[in-house]
């Protein structure tokens, strides 16, 4: 499999410095001319953005949870492909994981899995001889994971970096770098982390080199690449490969629908009438793949009738989704056409489906309320039973109303911020048949959020969530399938080809 050289840059708790270093990282070597793959362990979406703006290279997620922990490797090995280095940033404390799971998705475990050296970024600015005792335990408390060596963050002086390094050298600890106590790099958070690149960008730009420049002459840049190379090969087989996913994956049945169900008793406001309830059909013969007429994926699944257009929302409102996703649905058959909903006033021309991930259109919402053209096109979309898969901001767009503003009106709910955060992954099951899933299909997912939406669920909710309490959410109607849980889609291959198939029958 792939010995593409890798790094994994972890520290002892979160607000260490991980995205820094890791960042600036990334962005030191792509200036030297190599081609480095970025990567980052849990379900984060805003951190892979700067790791893409540092490297060019989409950003990827290894989440032992959502994935599950054999589909680490793979997924790495698909995304480094061709890369001289590979830089895993860390999620939290190096040994921080899904609460109760263990070490189940923790930084540690997907070093293990991808045999790969930890950096450890450690914040130097409150102590000097304790680090030792700090790095020690760390490197020593599951002897699978392999502490390389330090890059010491906020060092205050030339004699304070004297005692620190002083104290390292006793334990046989390397230290890699030593970045000082200086003002932060320009990167703005607010109610979920930091401000996504994609709102910013000229900022972001700004701030990765100044992350590139402050680590360059910090850090030891050489010895930390022969660090990496000395990872030797991951294992656990070949590379993922979208279409090949499709193939040992097909999806189940498509859904029955029942007549109306979860049909909104109301138009969309400024969209068309709704149309008749849906009849529903006789079941029909299914292939050995799941779908009657079901192109076969090993002889390419763009075959059949031909591509389908699928319309992905994108700009500053809409920027959370895997790079999997649209890979898969790609492979499926998919033309993935991306849009932006704060500027575009119509959906792409031909658009047979829809898929609007996370974000933050409560930030937006004015300019998504102002947006009435396409605010009807979405709703005339979904009440013409089209496949529309909507996840957290998704959902919030295509509710009544939010924060009092107009948005599609496609389902009978309002949603508006709160100060409460809603964090954590969850362990569901699909009640309803979707365009997504058949009822009792089993994923994971992951919420993240500050919004509440009322009701939480429709009449065929979306999902039985068992975690951390047992509670149904989201809305089945039609062709819509809107939740506040995020999937990955790499772990349910067969997700993407039953929505792209649903594309061509509706």
């Amino acid at each position: 499999m792939s010995g593409v050289p890798r790094l994994v840059v972890a520290a002892p708790s979160s607000g260490s410095g991980k995205t820094t270093v890791a960042t600036g990282l990334m962005a030191a070597f792509t200036a030297r001319g190599l081609a480095v793959s970025p990567h980052k362990v849990g379900p984060d979406y805003i951190d892979p953005g700067y790791h893409a703006l540092a490297t060019g290279r989409a950003g990827r997620n290894l989440d032992a949870y959502l994935c599950g922990p054999e589909l680490v490797g793979p997924l790495f090995a698909h995304g480094a492909q061709g890369c001289d280095l590979a830089v895993v940033e860390g999620v939290m404390g190096l040994y921080d994981g899904a609460a109760g799971e263990g070490e189940l998705a923790s930084t540690a475990q997907v070093a293990k899995l991808l045999r790969a050296p930890v950096v450890l970024v450690v914040d130097a600015s409150s102590q000097s001889r304790s680090v030792a005792a700090l790095v020690h335990g760390f490197a020593s408390w599951d002897p699978e994971v392999r502490v390389g060596g330090v890059i010491l963050n906020k060092v205050g002086s030339d004699r304070h970096e004297e005692l620190l390094r002083e104290a390292l050298d006793s334990a046989g600890v390397p230290v890699f770098g030593v970045l000082r106590r200086v003002a932060q790099v320009d990167t703005p958070s607010r109610h979920l982390g930091l401000v996504p690149v994609a709102e910013r960008r000229a900022a972001a730009v700004d701030a990765v080199a100044a992350m590139a420049a402050q680590v360059s002459d910090g850090c030891d840049l050489e010895a930390l690449m022969g660090l990496a190379r000395g990872a030797g090969a991951v294992p656990g087989g070949v590379a993922w490969d979208p279409a090949a996913a499709l193939v040992s994956s097909p999806p189940p049945p498509l859904p029955v629908p029942s007549p109306g169900a979860g049909a909104p008793s109301t138009p969309p406001s400024g969209a068309a009438a709704p149309a008749p309830p849906l009849r529903p059909e006789a079941p029909r013969p299914q292939t050995p793949d799941g779908l009657e007429g079901a192109p076969d994926a090993r002889e390419g699944v763009r075959g059949g009738s031909g591509p389908v257009r699928v319309a992905v929302a994108g700009g500053a409102a809409f920027t959370f989704s895997y790079a999997e996703q649209v890979e898969l649905l790609a492979a499926a058959g998919a033309e993935v056409v991306v849009f932006d909903p704060l500027r575009d006033e119509q959906l792409p021309q031909g658009t047979s489906g829809l898929v609007i991930g996370g974000g933050f259109p409560e930030v937006y919402a004015a300019e998504l309320a102002a947006n009435e053209p396409l605010r009807k096109a979405v709703g005339e979309l979904a009440v013409g039973g089209s496949p529309v898969a909507a996840e957290c901001a998704g959902l919030l767009y295509l509710c009544r109303e939010l924060d009092g503003l107009p948005m599609c009106g496609v389902l009978d709910a309002t949603a508006r911020m709160s100060e409460r955060l809603t964090l954590g992954y969850r362990d569901a099951v699909a009640v309803s048949d979707s365009v997504l899933a058949v009822a009792g299909t089993r994923l994971r997912g992951h919420e993240f959020h500050r919004t509440v939406v009322e009701p939480g669920a429709g009449a065929a909710p979306a999902w039985g969530v068992r975690t951390p309490r047992p509670r149904v959410e989201g809305f089945v109607q039609r062709g819509v399938h809107a939740s506040y849980l995020h999937t990955h889609w790499a772990s349910e291959p067969g997700v993407a080809r039953r929505f792209v198939e649903r594309c061509r029958t509706s």
